[in-house]
């Protein structure tokens, strides 16, 4: 039942494991009572199925601000009363995320060998990844609660993110990276941005583990996806996605997995449009971890017996997580959709990012793994050839310049894809020698 506030229902934050309830304002991130993660729970819409879905794709065409940051120019705030019903314009702190795009490219379905493949690209979104979009809505309900500061541990995405949105907040930004395993184009963000970055001599879930201490002991605004409001936000992919097939579910969605906050998010959201009447079935989820970063599908395998936790090592940095937080959330999803957790190496990855690249695409070496995730699914008949499949492309290409490069250029023997640059002496004759050796660098 809904919590009412002024006679009017209002959102409450939830423990997932002892069900104790909690003001939508207080600031914990965890349970009081059990220290288990919270979730948010909303009032039912005044409408809901055809109505809503109709509210909803009525404000594609909104009109828009002059600067384009209004609510109306949100792929996240256009779903408001599935994130933050209670939630005015003023209160927002918005750049226009989410809206992005859903791409066809023949090339990488036939590389993958499935017919209908769509790529749901979030590395489009205003600092380059889906976390935009959980972050909006964290940094928002910073504001709503007075925080002075924000604070994430991140391998990258996150705390680039964190840092221009608490600058666009006028919020202080920290944010705790593993130092020397974040990728130079995550790093440079998120310096630039203006967030105090700490490089720890460790691993991300040190990381964590030291925001979620500075959280308790020293009053900053945890804005990692233990945060309830992000998972709010990252609902959005699927809502946007949904509404972009006009409601209909493809028969797969194939993600990278690491902290799991995507997947546990995009199982609330199936959840939720499928009890609004949003849409009359869902689609299978197939998480894609790294090889060398796979306590997940660790976990799959066995039936999600054991809580299995890695050391995790992997070129992909943005799935270097060897304890992902969302774990439980994650195994409720994989089982409501019958969904699947794999593996793929890093040469796998690697192989997968060159051909979402050459494709006029790109993305950087995590969201890959859907890619190639995807061609290991069709090959082993898990997903069958005429299978409609959309893949979760998690950031920009050039989030991790240095492993792009360093495939193209350093790698020896050369990859298959490698597109090898030709150095050459400042003369037609050279460039003619180059178009006339008919190399196909694509």
């Amino acid at each position: 039942m809904d919590s009412v506030q002024h006679g009017q229902p209002v959102s409450v934050q939830v423990c997932d494991a002892c069900d104790a309830r909690f003001d939508a304002r207080d600031a914990r991130v965890q349970c009081a009572s059990c220290e288990g993660l919270l979730h948010v729970q909303h009032p039912q819409p005044p409408t809901c199925g055809v109505a809503l879905r109709e509210s909803f794709d009525a404000r594609l065409l909104p009109a828009r601000g002059p600067q384009g940051t209004g609510p109306g120019d949100s792929g996240v705030w256009r779903f408001r009363e599935l994130v933050m019903p209670d939630a005015r314009d003023e209160d927002l702190v918005t750049q226009g995320e989410g809206n992005t795009p859903l791409l066809a490219r023949p090339r990488i379905a036939a590389w993958a060998g499935v017919d209908h493949l769509l790529l749901k690209h979030e590395g489009l979104n205003p600092t380059g990844s889906f976390k935009d979009r959980g972050m909006t809505v964290a940094i928002t309900q910073a504001r709503r609660i007075n925080a002075t500061a924000v604070a994430c541990a991140s391998t990258g995405n996150t705390s680039s993110a964190l840092a221009s949105y608490a600058a666009l907040a006028g919020l202080r930004g920290l944010v705790l990276v593993p130092a020397g395993k974040v990728a130079l184009g995550k790093l440079s963000q998120t310096i630039a941005y203006g967030a105090q970055t700490l490089l720890v001599r460790g691993d991300f879930d040190d990381c964590l583990r030291l925001c979620r201490q500075s959280s308790e002991q020293l009053g900053v605004y945890l804005a990692n996806s233990i945060n309830p409001w992000r998972l709010e936000g990252q609902k959005t992919i699927m809502f946007d996605l949904l509404q972009q097939l006009r409601w209909q579910s493809p028969d797969w969605l194939v993600l990278p997995a690491g902290n799991l906050g995507n997947t546990s998010a995009f199982g609330a959201a199936l959840r939720e449009a499928r009890r609004l009447g949003l849409i009359d079935r869902a689609p299978r989820l197939a998480c894609v971890q790294a090889a060398g970063s796979a306590p997940f599908a660790a976990s799959f395998r066995d039936g999600f017996a054991t809580r299995h936790t890695v050391r995790a090592e992997t070129i992909a940095t943005a799935i270097r997580i060897g304890d992902p937080a969302s774990h439980e959330r994650a195994v409720r999803a994989i089982r409501e959709t019958d969904g699947v957790v794999l593996t793929v190496t890093d040469d796998e990855i690697l192989e997968a990012k060159a051909i979402v690249d050459a494709s006029g695409v790109g993305c950087e070496p995590a969201s890959a793994a859907s890619v190639a995730g995807t061609r290991k699914l069709v090959r082993d008949g898990t997903i069958q050839r005429g299978a409609r499949v959309v893949a979760l492309l998690t950031g920009h290409m050039l989030k991790d310049p240095e492993v792009m490069l360093a495939y193209h250029r350093d790698t020896e023997p050369a990859p298959a894809c490698a597109n090898r640059s030709i150095e050459i002496d400042a003369t037609l004759a050279a460039v003619e020698r180059v178009l006339r050796s008919g190399s196909d660098l694509s």
